[in-house]
Order: C-alpha cells, then structure tokens, then sequence
C-alpha cells in the first residue's frame, strides 16, 4: 500500500471515531498543533468545536460523500453534504501518520491544483491565472442547486 492509500485510511478513520464520538482516537490522528483554517460562516465551525470539545459529538455529523488523495498524497480531501444548505470540503495534510494541517471550507467550492514542491499554502486566483495541473474539484454544485464562492487550494 502506497503513502496516499495510507494517509486516505488515516483520514477516514478520523471520521469513524468521530461517528462514534470516540474523541481519545480521533486526537491519536491529530498533531498536537494543527495548523486549521476555516472559510465559511463562523456558525459554521463545527469541526473546530467538535475537535476542542466545544460541541458534543451528535451537533453535527460529517459524512464524507467522497475521500480523495491528491498532491503525491500528502494531502486528503474530503467532501460531504446534507440538505440544501450544508455543504462541506476538508483539506487534511498528512505528514508521518499525522494530520498536520487542516482547511475547512463551509459553503464554498474548491479546486485542488498542483503548484509545485513545498508549496502548501493557499492561493486565490482569478478567471485568468494559472497555477499548474488541477487534482480534486468540488462536485457538490448540482445537489445544492445554487452558485457558491470559490477557492483554490495550492499543494
């Protein structure tokens, strides 16, 4: 099993323990300091509070409708939505068995391009950049039935 396999299983276990409220588990996976950066509304953090106990584990469930490796899987991503207007993608960088850094974008559609080696940091491009190969899109446009924000995420 290659290294992105690895860092997929890594990610969906983090979501099963969160399924079953085993938080003890879920914190194992976790770096110590999590680099996280959220974009969507702030009533919206609900992994933030699920993860620092600010929230229960029943607030909000995340069922991802699809997990992907991206970036020589270093990176995973992870999308779900509920209803019309929950909608959902997680960026979890894996570095030695553990998440080091995690984006959540609430309410947003995101593409995932390759920029080059070490580059792990958010980019925001109009119509007319380029910024390499792309990896991942969002797919939840046709569900959710409405235009959303879009961001790019450099890895």
């Amino acid at each position: 099993m290659d290294i992105g396999e690895r860092n997929k299983m890594l990610v969906e276990s983090l979501y099963e323990s969160l399924s079953k409220g085993d938080m003890e588990a879920a914190a194992g996976i976790l770096a110590e300091d999590v680099d996280w950066w959220f974009h969507g509304p702030p009533r919206c953090q609900h992994m933030r509070r699920l993860l620092t106990g600010e929230a229960g584990p029943g607030e909000f469930q995340f069922v991802p409708r699809q997990v992907t490796q991206v970036g020589g899987g270093r990176w995973v991503v992870a999308e779900g939505w509920e209803g019309q207007h929950a909608y959902w993608v997680h960026a979890w960088e894996v570095e030695n068995g553990v998440i080091t850094r995690f984006r959540e974008y609430f309410n947003t559609s995101v593409t995932v391009r390759e920029v080059g080696p070490g580059s792990s940091e958010m980019a925001f491009m109009g119509p007319n950049k380029k910024a390499g190969m792309q990896l991942w899109q969002s797919k939840a446009r046709g569900p959710l039935g409405r235009s959303m924000p879009g961001l790019v995420l450099a890895v």
